[in-house]
This record gives C-alpha cells, sequence and structure tokens, in this order.
C-alpha cells in the first residue's frame, strides 16, 4: 500500500481508460468544498450548482469516451442531514453521466465491505479515501495488489447488486 497525495489522488480518478467505481460507507463527510453549500442549504437557500461544473463536464467526457462511472452511497436510514444536502445535489451529476446508486444500509448486513471508502479504476487499481471523525479526508493510500482489487471488485460488485438508482431512490 503506498500513501499518495491529493494531486496524485486527483489525477488517478481523471485518467481512467474505461471504468471508475466509488464506494462510499459514510454518513457525513466534510469537504471544505462542500459545507459552505450544504450550510446555505440547511438555511433554505437555492443552489445554482455552480460549484459542481468542472466535475459535470468530466463526468460528460468520460461519457463522450465511452468510460463507464459508478457510485453506489451506503446510508443509514433516515438519512443524516449530510445526505439528505448530498441526495438533493445528485441529479445534475446523474444527468451528466455518473451512475449514482444508494444503498440503504440495512440490505448490506451480509456483505463483506472493506474498511474505507475507496475508488476501483479500471479492475486493477484501488485508491482508499481515509477520513478523520470529522469527516475531512485526511489521506489516500494505492495499491495494485491482486488480492485487494478482487475484494473491492467483489464487494462493489455485491453492493451494487442492492443498489437503488437515483432516480428511484426516496430517502427516509
Amino acid at each position: 500500500m503506498e500513501e499518495i497525495s491529493e494531486d496524485d489522488f486527483r489525477k488517478l480518478i481523471r485518467s481512467f481508460k474505461r471504468t471508475s467505481v466509488h464506494l462510499e460507507t459514510r454518513d457525513a463527510y466534510g469537504t471544505e468544498t462542500e459545507l459552505p453549500h450544504m450550510a446555505k442549504w440547511a438555511a433554505g437557500e437555492p443552489d445554482d450548482f455552480e460549484w459542481l461544473q468542472e466535475y459535470c463536464d468530466s463526468l460528460r467526457a468520460h461519457r463522450a469516451a465511452g468510460r463507464s462511472v459508478r457510485r453506489a452511497m451506503i446510508v443509514s436510514e433516515p438519512l443524516s442531514d449530510y445526505q439528505r444536502w448530498a441526495h438533493s445535489t445528485t441529479q445534475p451529476l446523474v444527468d451528466a453521466g455518473e451512475d449514482l446508486r444508494w444503498v440503504p444500509r440495512r440490505r448490506v448486513s451480509e456483505v463483506c465491505i472493506p474498511g474505507n471508502d475507496y475508488y476501483l479504476l479500471d479492475d486493477e487499481r484501488v485508491v482508499f479515501l481515509h477520513y478523520a471523525g470529522s469527516g475531512l479526508n485526511s489521506a489516500f493510500t494505492t495499491t495494485t495488489e491482486s488480492a485487494t482489487v478482487a475484494m473491492c471488485r467483489d464487494a462493489f460488485a455485491r453492493v451494487w447488486s442492492l443498489a437503488i438508482p437515483h432516480s428511484d431512490y426516496e430517502p427516509e
């Protein structure tokens, strides 16, 4: 397992050739980018989603190039405030090409899931995301070790089979 910088992480998740799958398992995150927008949402203020446009542009480029971007979000129900806010911001990502699905945590009780959120890129490389208790990202590690890649591929496939497409998911 190799620790990588945030810049290295960003390069990796932009440069995959065929597939990117992302498994999220936390009920709250705290990225510096998201927190101000979540505060506006909590105050009942509208969001123009301008802050998502760069990511949406990259999703459109991946889709145009024939690459697949999938994300499964394991969530506790009723949803945390963070996840309720995240649900309200998801449609632009889906419209841009990310196949994003929600998985109520009770559905994955019999699924072995790695201990950290991760990206699996081209079924060859895993990038684990490490978080502090506050929800802020604290580190990134990566590996191409075949057993770890297989574990993450299998876990994602099991979770994906239980997932609900964003358009069909109605939060509790």
